[in-house]
């Protein structure tokens, strides 16, 4: 009934969706299998993508060739770039999306996909022999044979639903767990763990008093996810809202802690440090009187809201009653309850770099079961393991970002060398070169790779080159425009910053921080005229180039001290049990995790930079 594939992919979430285009796309003859095909892609808590740190991912997976962006983009209903009043490297874009149409625009997306084949069954079974997976088992008793399996399981592997002292069964609200994986790969020789994670209830949103709320708007002039011309930025957009607990709600939600699954013990797995249920946040932050409450709408053809900032597994009539006392929500009707849920994950130093697990050959592990939380986490960790098993099995060489390539490269890395025992979240500042990180540049950073891998189209490189190109001719113009002090100042008295005594390089103004391009622009029409001719993708690198031109050399000089221990290999036999000067810590981990390079096993958590010294002098160095 089947032939043999080269990939399949388990789990049709956010990291099984990039997994399988990826590797279909690129030349692999995939198989997607998943429990509900009309779930392909669900957005199972918040209906939106991006944010701090996660709307760079987003940005990275489209410069790559991935779909996160153009899905996104197809799917908003509003767009913000967060951190404007900041750095450049601080801004992030963000959308809030119409949660069906999101699923529907990737399910047409993968079934336009040629290599690409489909399978609603669960996974019961992994084909394992001789330490190297072989294919997979079905809950209908199928062989399915493969070259390589990528596990993108989610929340599904044992999952289990808490409700107050209720306990239900299952990978989300309505749909069945999935059972056998783990306690196979456990007696195979892998590690495993319990994490948790939460969604708020659901709303009429016909039942609410928005008056009483603040209006959180999209930009006036909204961008977008992908650097193709494939998709266009919202011409309309939907607002949300935002609102604040209080002490009444806090304590009515007190009244059912002792019925709450986190607070006695019923729920082993840690939860999202960085997004609390609200009952943890009132418990940590009892000091603070009120939380911030975001209204979100579902999409554009319903009235379904989600309340972001409430997750909770809280007894229903508990969360019904606390939640009638937020201001605008006095006379608010429940579709549905929160709930928190726990499944299985392996502790992700259990894989290689390119997310294929050490104990077992070709097999690879994507999103929440190697302990992430969040879309953006989850479909880059897809797509990187989609194109590492297609270049596996075409025994082409692994693809691996770097630290300093891509926020993917810091999340793999963190992932596999650092590990993770709480629940994995992306953050501007997990990346020591975040100003050469931004949002804005992903394209210029990563699409050249993805065209060279078959993944980013023809297209998408040529336009690449072609921005390069008037990013270059501009960088020119602005070095030889120059003006004198009679007809700049006037213009350097509006933007009230020092006036200039002598002829100016007009680009070297830019390096001023009260001076942007566009006000410049405003203000002195000589250097409007010039920008006219460009768009605003290029002279926006280009004014980044000038204000942060320093701090991009220093990073790129950290980048290349980076990089020599990345180049200093280490044999594979090497023996470090006979490398006596190594702390005991450094002799236990070091041979487990086999490290390729010394900058790999600097970044394992507990090797000294002492022992790191010490293994420069027996690799030769």
């Amino acid at each position: 009934m089947f032939p043999e594939y080269d990939v399949i992919v388990v789990g049709a979430g956010h990291a099984g969706c990039e997994a399988s285009y990826a590797s279909a796309t690129m030349g692999s003859k995939t198989l997607l299998i998943t429990l509900d095909m009309t779930k392909i892609a669900q957005m199972s808590c918040n209906p939106a993508m991006g944010g701090v740190a996660k709307g760079q991912i987003i940005r990275e997976i489209d410069a790559l060739g991935g779909m996160s962006g153009i899905i996104s983009d197809k799917t908003m209903i509003q767009f913000r770039m967060l951190n404007r009043s900041k750095g450049s490297a601080m801004w992030s874009p963000r959308c809030q999306s119409d949660r069906a149409k999101f699923t529907e625009a990737w399910r047409l997306a993968l079934e336009n996909v040629p290599n690409l084949d489909f399978w609603q069954d669960m996974v019961a079974e992994l084909i394992v022999k001789d330490n190297r997976v072989c294919g997979v088992i079905t809950g209908m008793g199928l062989e399915i044979k493969a070259k390589s399996v990528i596990l993108t399981s989610g929340t599904f592997m044992n999952g289990l639903i808490h409700i107050g002292e209720k306990r239900i069964g299952g990978g989300r609200m309505g749909e069945k767990a999935s059972t056998g994986i783990t306690e196979q790969l456990v007696e195979l020789g892998m590690e495993a763990g319990r994490m948790k994670t939460g969604t708020p209830p659901r709303i009429d949103g016909r039942t609410l008093n928005y008056e009483v709320m603040e209006e959180q708007k999209g930009d006036e002039n909204p961008s977008k996810f992908s650097f193709s011309d494939e998709t266009q930025s919202l011409t309309t957009q939907r607002s949300c809202f935002i609102t604040y607990t209080n002490t009444e709600v806090h304590e009515i939600l007190q009244t059912g802690f002792e019925q709450s699954p986190m607070f006695t013990g019923r729920i082993k797995g840690l939860g999202p440090r960085y997004c609390p249920s609200i009952e943890d946040k009132i418990n940590r932050f009892a000091d603070k009187d009120r939380h911030q409450i975001f209204v979100e709408p579902e999409g554009w053809d319903t009235v379904e809201i989600y309340v972001n900032g409430f997750s909770t597994s809280l007894p229903q009539d508990v969360q019904y009653k606390a939640i009638k006392k937020i201001p605008g929500f006095e006379n608010c009707k429940m579709f549905r309850p929160g709930y928190a849920i726990e499944y299985d994950y392996f502790p992700p130093t259990q894989l290689k770099p390119t997310l294929e697990t050490h104990l077992i050959e070709n097999l690879y592990f994507a999103g929440q079961i190697n302990g992430t939380t969040g879309y953006e986490e989850a479909a880059c960790q897809g797509l990187m393991a989609g194109m590492n098993a297609h270049q596996k099995v075409h025994e082409k060489p692994n693809i691996i970002l770097s630290r300093a390539d891509a926020y993917i490269g810091v999340l793999i890395d963190d992932l596999v060398y650092k590990g993770t025992d709480e629940p994995y979240r992306m953050f501007t500042s997990r990346a020591e070169y975040r100003i050469s990180l931004r949002q804005d540049n992903a394209d210029i950073r990563l699409t050249e790779k993805g065209y060279n891998l078959g993944l980013a189209s023809q297209k998408r490189y040529d336009d690449l080159q072609a921005k390069k190109q008037k990013i270059a001719d501009l960088q020119h113009i602005l070095k030889d425009l120059k003006a004198s002090p009679e007809e700049i100042n006037p213009t350097l008295e509006i933007l009230e910053t020092s006036p200039i005594r002598e002829k100016v390089i007009i680009g070297n103004l830019l390096k001023r921080p009260e001076i942007t391009i566009e006000n410049l622009a405003k203000n002195y029409i000589p250097f409007a005229n010039v920008l006219a001719e460009f768009p605003i993708q290029v002279s926006e690198q280009v004014e980044i180039h000038y204000k942060y031109d320093d701090y991009l050399q220093k990073e790129r000089n950290m980048a290349m001290r980076f990089q020599e221990l990345e180049d200093l290999m280490i044999p594979d036999s090497f023996d470090y049990s006979k490398v006596q000067a190594l702390s005991a810590e450094s002799r236990q981990k070091l041979p487990k995790m086999r490290p390729k390079t010394l900058g790999e096993a600097s970044r394992i958590s507990g090797i000294s930079p002492s022992d790191i010294s010490i293994l420069m002098v027996f690799v030769g160095r």
